[in-house]
């Protein structure tokens, strides 16, 4: 509860009417441009996958998986996912995807120890993507060409809803800024790793945060990241380290940064080992997953998840993520919403 952000003077620009409506046109205008963009193709997404494979995303190697026993695999144990991370690339081996081309999904998930704010829920919802890439594209300025592109699918896709909707105004910058995490850290020294992504955002509207996972020269990662899915230790200049990264924006309506996406260029064999090592997740080697990605069965890739709730909400200048989703919330937050303007779902 302490987390929740009250807006000061904060009214809804849109009905519930309005809001769902404003949803439907967000959801189904942005996945088309993704789509278009990076020549996507949609498939089906599991909503569980079988614990032990090594499928499911660790997240941060903390957060427990909702888990339930299947009777008819003998009470075999089956996971919600978390993401669809690692998924997504067995994915792209098994449909034979071509370079230059991915596959994208509608993904579900449930993340118990989610702590609730105006930002976070139990529920989540995103765009998981993962596009094959063609040989010489494994470089940080194919990665950044990939990070305009779906900034300008966002762009297009807020331009439609202030045409759509007269009372809301964009306040997207043309631009994407880049920063590398080594860089922002030498900026603000002495600021938290969440304070530098507000400064940031609120300098340049909005950044993709480069190299996010590997140790600084602080000695602490920007953020935590899975040792068996992005790439933060390949280096890509003297002294700069990480192929992935999060679109970060900052958000009038909270007075704070707000991240829409995480993404990267997946680890390679090699990555892949060394990022085991250095976070002593060796043991993972033996997992379906990891064996196939080891023994080169699985395409060099580039991937990531855009948040549809937040992305919705942002566009539609909601203070807090249940004005866009259904889900649980305490009571006392509910409460304390409504005297804000903030009415959950």
């Amino acid at each position: 509860m302490s987390n929740l952000i009250k807006p000061i003077d904060y009214k809804p620009l849109l009905d519930m009417k309005q809001t769902e409506q404003g949803i439907k046109t967000i959801k189904e205008f942005f996945q088309m441009n993704l789509s278009t963009e990076l020549r996507l193709r949609r498939v089906t997404a599991p909503l569980f996958v079988m614990k032990g494979l090594g499928i499911n995303d660790y997240l941060n190697g903390v957060e427990r998986p909702v888990s339930f026993p299947i009777k008819d695999l003998g009470d075999a144990t089956a996971e919600v996912v978390h993401s669809l991370a690692k998924w997504k690339r067995l994915t792209l081996a098994e449909y034979k995807v071509e370079p230059g081309h991915g596959v994208y999904a509608d993904m579900n998930a449930i993340r118990a120890d989610e702590e609730l704010d105006n930002l976070h829920s139990l529920y989540v919802d995103q765009w998981d993507w993962e596009m094959v890439m063609k040989e010489g594209q494994r470089n940080l300025e194919f990665l950044k060409n990939i990070v305009r592109r779906i900034y300008s699918a966002i762009l297009r896709t807020e331009y439609l809803v202030c045409e759509s909707y007269s009372e809301i105004k964009p306040f997207l910058p043309e631009e994407i800024h880049f920063v590398h995490s080594e860089d922002l850290l030498a900026m603000y020294p002495d600021k938290t790793a969440k304070e530098r992504e507000d400064l940031i955002c609120k300098k340049y509207g909005a950044v993709f945060l480069i190299g996010i996972g590997g140790e600084l020269a602080d000695g602490k990662p920007h953020d935590g990241r899975s040792p068996d899915y992005d790439d933060w230790t390949t280096g890509t200049a003297p002294g700069y380290r990480g192929l992935n990264g999060d679109i970060l924006i900052w958000y009038p309506v909270l007075g704070r940064s707000v991240e829409l996406s995480s993404m990267g260029i997946r680890v390679n064999p090699k990555a892949l080992l060394h990022q085991l090592q250095i976070t002593g997740k060796t043991e993972r080697e033996k997992l379906y997953f990891h064996k196939r990605l080891l023994a080169g069965e699985l395409p060099e890739s580039i991937g990531g998840g855009i948040g549809q709730s937040r992305l919705c909400m942002i566009l539609l200048h909601k203070a807090h993520l249940g004005e866009i989703q259904s889900s649980i919330w305490p009571d006392e937050m509910r409460k304390e919403c409504k005297q804000y303007g903030m009415t959950l779902i």
